[in-house]
């Protein structure tokens, strides 16, 4: 498995970079503490997080967000969110310059890992979308921790299995070969 120093930054190519600043002892395990930029417009599709806590505290500009079946809602500077384990949730830069927050996920459990694969992924497509067969292999290994509620649950079950099959086929996965095992089953 990668070991990451910190400051550890990520960029998508679609407006989003992570800067990982540290671990540090949590109340659930280790908390991963860092920062975000997003553009105008940017920021990641409904997603949830089975076992960890997200929060943020906008340092500048102005965020949206939206928890599932909820109204949209937004936050401005000074101002901190906190979306608790199991709430499928989205957010992105709302206003018209960048948007940067301080952010933690607690426990960090594989989340570093996996973003820096999805992000690694959008940025090579230049589709602003991870590549479909990436896709499919690291949400269907990391299925128990995280899930992404724009993508149907039918291809998820059906059609991600497929793309698996084909991508390793092809040899596409050689990548992840010490890729972190799943936290949870």
């Amino acid at each position: 498995m990668r070991e990451f120093t910190y400051p550890h930054t990520i960029e998508n190519g679609s407006g989003e970079r992570l800067t990982f600043l540290r671990r540090v002892p949590g109340v659930n395990r280790d908390r991963l503490e860092g920062e975000n930029l997003v553009l105008p417009g940017a920021g990641p599709p409904m997603h949830v997080h089975y076992h960890q806590e997200e929060g943020f505290t906008v340092l500048e500009g102005r965020i949206g967000y939206q928890r599932l079946g909820e109204p949209v809602r937004f936050a401005e500077v000074g101002e901190s969110l906190v979306f608790p384990r199991g709430q499928a949730h989205r957010f992105w830069n709302a206003g018209t310059g960048n948007l940067r927050c301080s952010a933690y996920l607690e426990p960090a459990d594989n989340i570093e890992y996996f973003l820096s694969e999805i992000f690694s992924s959008q940025a090579r497509s230049g589709t602003g979308r991870p590549g479909l067969l990436e896709s499919a292999y690291l949400m269907r290994r990391y299925r128990s921790e995280y899930s992404m509620l724009a993508i149907p649950e039918v291809v998820q079950r059906l059609v991600f299995p497929v793309l698996i099959a084909i991508g390793s086929g092809l040899g596409r996965f050689e990548r992840y070969k010490d890729a972190p095992e799943p936290l949870y089953r």
